[in-house]
């Protein structure tokens, strides 16, 4: 078996973490239809109207406080992003409140810390003054107009359209410099909405341009893959069907799939682009060093479930758990054991990635690959004959709209 990181590896990311993000509660006010710990999935742990104990969030900002600290802390970035996510997080303020005056009692040097949130907006006009006391970056779901909405609704079953526009138009007049400079939206695409009408509605209501992402396909109930696909609408289809495709296109600029890309395709493949100066004097390594395009764990961020659970972000299966913050308030993470079991999983794929012609642009993370434990296939392997096609359909693309090229060269940065 080959191995790919280390422990060693771990501790530099852990000591050089950009973000860490707390799941507050997993109770929530609403019961959306396509909600990722609802009917549709089985990936997660059971949902008990629990909050995660303000004792263990102290014990896991103690230990990384210590990392940070220590001589493997070489980031040239000081800000650390602490993110609040549920569940509903409002519904468990006193825990954010909490996290926030632990961290300034603290006065960790060299350090400076950004909040965000995640909102269905239920609880805002309650709420509103603390999170633009505390320049929270605000996401709020919204899904568009009322029947964009019509999954998102109350335990009673109403739509939660009509409360949350007017709790979003609150913060907007009463909060009017934090809500142009900190407050987006998230929007999920499914077969009541449109990727056009949904980017219409909320730029025209709000001035915002919102992130429209798909229902999550991965660890779906065999007993719900009928349901939940009749549900499933991909955003880049939508988008392409919408009257006014090209010109949304522009408008989103990076945020949309196609020039993500483009831009992905210029970095990787172009001999013109270098990432540092080790490519430009030396040339770029072609040879694939960690198969697929996982991160390594907590290079990016730490995700800590109610429950103490630590993962390397919210977007994989809980049951790929790899420590845990016990009811004793201790941090168990054992980072020879992450790094083994890491590597046995890369190891699973490592013969497809050898052979794969985009695997220096994948973008697949191992842990959402179907029979993981078992035999896992990724299915966005690419042979010759389709990497020769996408790489026309890039290049067709950029021969066409040639003012794009240099639009992504200087205003683009891809990490």
């Amino acid at each position: 078996m080959e191995r790919f990181i280390t422990k060693d590896n771990i501790s530099y990311e852990l000591a050089n973490l950009k973000q860490i993000t707390f799941e507050v509660t997993d109770a929530c006010n609403l019961k959306c239809k396509y909600c990722g710990y609802g009917e549709f999935y089985s990936d997660y742990d059971k949902r008990e109207n629990t909050n995660l104990p303000i004792e263990k969030a102290y014990a896991i900002l103690d230990y990384l406080i210590e990392l940070w600290q220590s001589n493997l802390n070489q980031s040239t970035e000081k800000h650390v992003y602490i993110g609040f996510y549920g569940g509903e997080p409002l519904l468990n303020t006193d825990f954010i409140e909490k996290v926030i005056e632990y961290i300034n009692q603290k006065q960790i040097p060299n350090r400076y810390f950004t909040y965000s949130m995640t909102t269905n907006a239920m609880l805002l006009d309650k709420y509103m003054d603390f999170v633009a006391r505390h320049n929270f970056s605000l996401l709020i779901s919204l899904d568009g107009d009322e029947e964009s909405q019509s999954y998102r609704v109350d335990h009673a079953g109403k739509n939660s359209f009509e409360r949350v526009m007017q709790n979003v138009k609150l913060l907007q007049r009463t909060h009017p410099d934090y809500f142009d400079k900190k407050v987006n939206f998230n929007a999920v695409l499914h077969n009541r909405s449109t990727y056009e009408r949904t980017y219409r509605f909320i730029k025209n209501e709000f001035g915002k341009m919102p992130n429209i992402t798909e229902l999550n396909n991965m660890g779906i109930r065999d007993d719900m893959r009928e349901t939940f696909m009749a549900t499933y609408r991909n955003t880049y289809e939508s988008l392409m069907q919408s009257e006014h495709y090209s010109e949304i296109e522009k408008e989103l600029f990076i945020f949309s799939g196609t020039y993500q890309t483009v831009a992905t395709f210029l970095q990787q493949y172009s001999s013109s682009v270098f990432r540092d100066y080790n490519e430009l004097l030396y040339g770029k390594n072609e040879e694939i060093r960690i198969p697929t395009g996982t991160c390594l764990p907590f290079a990016k961020r730490m995700f800590v479930t109610v429950s103490g659970k630590i993962l390397p972000c919210e977007r994989i299966g809980q049951q790929f758990s790899m420590g845990q913050i016990t009811d004793d308030n201790v941090v168990q993470l054992d980072l020879e054991k992450i790094a083994e079991k890491h590597n046995v999983y890369l190891n699973k794929v490592l013969r497809q990635c050898k052979t794969c012609k985009i695997a220096r642009s994948c973008i697949q993370c191992v842990y959402n690959l179907e029979d993981l434990d078992g035999k896992p296939i990724c299915h966005g392997y690419t042979n010759q004959k389709e990497f020769e096609q996408y790489v026309a359909t890039q290049m067709a693309f950029l021969e066409k709209n040639p003012e794009d090229y240099y639009r992504i060269m200087e205003e683009v940065i891809v990490e």
